[in-house]
């Protein structure tokens, strides 16, 4: 068995395998960017070593000083967890050439099933169905419209390299199928250096469902059931479960047959995923799509209903142990659901976010887990992939399961960083995943009422205005009572104004201390209260009471309650309209980011609407536009300086009325 073994990966999944290594008795060697000086992998790692800047072609994705790494601090074997280099048969080429173990398939198996038009050709000649559709290496253009006539359409173009739903095309007719063709083309060479399409039916209301496979390379491979992946937004998971609430034991057998024969073709070592779409009415019939040939993002749920720990196995492969267990030594117990937190905001249109980790909360029964690689005073940037954490329950059934993670998400807040909590948590409440009637769109298709839940309640406004009128008492042991923010004026009732933004939206609320009473906006008086108590806030709103987890991040007011998190920012009331006020003012960043380009200069006048710079964030751009027109009076930042959330970025005068 190893003595020491690298991590080449980040955040939690760095942090996952260091936990089953240390439970082996094995020493953790992590590596690190300088964006991700203080990380947790860092600190929980047994060493730890630079290995480049921020940019991951210079740091994680640099075979090279990975490589070195692991020489220099005498690592036997090399663990890439999931991402950067898992699946590039180059890095494992270069594991070996080093001396050192890839804890991972063999570089032939990664080449084989890497490339989506040979993987198919492997499977189907091991006996794997497969998607009806024309698989050809170098098709062109008129092959491919060729191919729609004969296959009928819809169809769906599919890159050969590369994964992640990029360069993916739903083309629903032949007139809608050459501009499909180009610009899938024009995405699959950017984003993975290769313009190879294959084109395949589309499957109706498809359900994503992968099986867990482990091989040990001498013989002995078994799969471990299957996991449910279907709810998705544009290709990219977010919440798994297994097992599947579609398959029966037969087609379960059958799956699990296939996901082996084809693990088999390749002669694969390891844990891997054969992932397979099904159509929801025709439960019985599958298609292979791909295999990753590596650890997948979602390999708890299958642990909590296995009770098998992946990485040890992936380990004890690697290190030339044979399977410990055959076919029929696997069962699976309860039901296991995962959701991917990621730092992104839902009512913006899931704009990228991030910041510094004031605080976190996180549920602690003993039925949820969560794997993360957050700790308090994280900084979560625009660098990398834009997932945090994961939290994943067990229940006896589906039914308890799905509770469960209702409540362990309610008890999930991440104060400083905007997350998708409030939208995982409406989405599990959507009357079809509860009857597990799930397919690959229905979240594209429910997206309107699923992010309505992330609008701003008026409870969080009333609790900011309350938590600042705290603030301001005066402390000591004589107070002035002029000093006291009472509201006081002669002659008419005492009340005191906050204007606040959170989330898109722009309120005034009015407090009034010697009623006892709370105004958001244009809605009535109702009775509040607030108390701090420690890091908390206790807040009586109309007929509720409310326990919201506070931070305060400068200006910004950090509340958390039952799985929200809302950032409140306070301007001052001399201040001209903010952003979602639409007249004018400050423009603030939605985001942490980096400016790319700024657009406008000050004194121009510009029109609602018009841009005004561009801000990158977790590699995707930002337009910033004027909110009304006006003159632009100051733009504070430059190409390239780093924006907070909130960040003031410029500010425009309204333009007076003629007179």
């Amino acid at each position: 068995m190893f003595t020491s073994v690298l991590i080449a990966n980040r955040g939690e999944i760095a942090v996952r395998v260091i936990t089953t290594l240390r439970r082996m008795g094995i020493r953790s060697v992590a590596v690190y960017s300088d964006a991700d000086s203080g990380a947790r992998h860092v600190r929980e790692a047994d060493t730890a070593v630079r290995i480049g800047p921020a940019a991951a072609r210079e740091s994680y994705l640099d075979i090279d000083r990975v490589v070195k790494a692991a020489l220099e601090t005498g690592a036997q074997a090399v663990h890439p967890g999931y991402g950067f280099l898992a699946e590039n048969a180059a890095f494992a080429r270069a594991c070996a050439e080093a001396g050192l173990v890839f804890i991972g398939p063999p570089p032939s198996a990664i080449d084989a099933m890497g490339d989506k038009i040979r993987a198919k050709l492997t499977v189907m000649a091991a006996g794997v169905p497969v998607v009806p559709g024309r698989t050809e290496p170098g098709m062109s253009d008129d092959d491919l419209v060729e191919a729609a006539a004969e296959i009928g359409f819809p169809v769906l173009l599919k890159p050969s390299a590369g994964g992640g739903g990029k360069g993916m095309r739903l083309v629903h007719a032949a007139e809608e199928l050459r501009p499909a063709v180009e610009s899938a083309r024009r995405e699959a060479r950017g984003s993975f250096g290769d313009d190879t399409l294959l084109i395949e039916r589309f499957v109706a209301r498809p359900r994503h469902i992968e099986i867990q496979v482990l091989a040990d390379g001498q013989g002995g491979a078994v799969h471990l059931g299957e996991r449910e992946c279907s709810l998705q937004r544009r290709h990219q998971k977010i919440i798994e479960e297994a097992p599947s609430p579609l398959l029966d034991a037969r087609t379960r057998a059958r799956m699990g047959s296939a996901a082996v024969d084809a693990a088999r073709a390749v002669d694969y070592a390891g844990a891997g995923t054969v992932e397979f779409i099904v159509s929801a009415d025709r439960p019985d019939e599958f298609f292979f799509m791909e295999m990753n040939t590596r650890l997948q993002v979602e390999h708890p749920v299958t642990e909590l209903v296995t009770g098998l720990d992946l990485v040890e196995q992936q380990v004890r492969v690697a290190a030339g142990e044979a399977l410990s267990f055959g076919q029929d030594d696997v069962a699976l117990s309860g039901h296991s659901i995962e959701a991917r937190v990621y730092a992104e905001d839902p009512a913006a249109g899931f704009l990228p976010t991030g910041g510094r980790v004031l605080d976190l909360r996180l549920p602690s029964a003993e039925w949820a887990r969560v794997d993360s690689g957050l700790a308090v005073g994280t900084v979560v940037g625009s660098d990398y992939d834009p997932m945090l954490a994961k939290v994943i329950v067990h229940g006896a059934d589906r039914a308890q399961a799905l509770d469960r993670l209702v409540a362990a998400l309610a008890d999930t807040a991440v104060l400083g960083v905007r997350t998708n909590v409030e939208f995982l948590r409406a989405l599990l409440g959507d009357p079809d995943v509860r009857a597990g009637r799930l397919d690959t769109q229905l979240v594209e298709r429910n997206l309107a009422e699923l992010t309505r839940a992330a609008d701003v309640p008026d409870a969080v406004f009333a609790a900011a205005a309350l938590d600042e009128l705290l603030g301001l008492a005066p402390t000591g042991a004589v107070v002035d009572p002029w000093d006291v923010p009472s509201g006081w004026r002669l002659g008419r009732a005492a009340s005191v104004p906050f204007r606040l933004t959170c989330g898109g939206r722009e309120v005034t609320v009015t407090v009034c201390p010697s009623a006892g009473t709370v105004a958001v906006g244009d809605a009535e008086p109702v009775p509040a209260s607030a108390v701090r108590d420690g890091a908390q806030l206790r807040v009586r709103h109309g007929d509720r009471e409310l326990r919201f987890a506070r931070a305060l991040d400068g200006d910004t007011l950090w509340l958390a309650a039952d799985g929200g998190a809302w950032a409140v920012a306070e301007h001052s009331l001399l201040e001209g309209g903010g952003g979602a006020g639409g007249a004018g003012g400050p423009i603030t960043s939605p985001m942490p980011g980096t400016v790319l380009v700024v657009k406008a200069a000050v004194g121009d006048a510009v029109t609602a609407g018009q841009p005004l710079l561009v801000v990158e964030a977790m590699k995707m751009e930002h337009t910033i536009t004027a909110t009304a027109d006006g003159v632009v009076a100051e733009i504070p930042v430059r190409a390239g300086h780093q924006v907070a959330l909130n960040q003031t970025l410029a500010v425009v005068t309204p333009a007076e009325d003629d007179r």
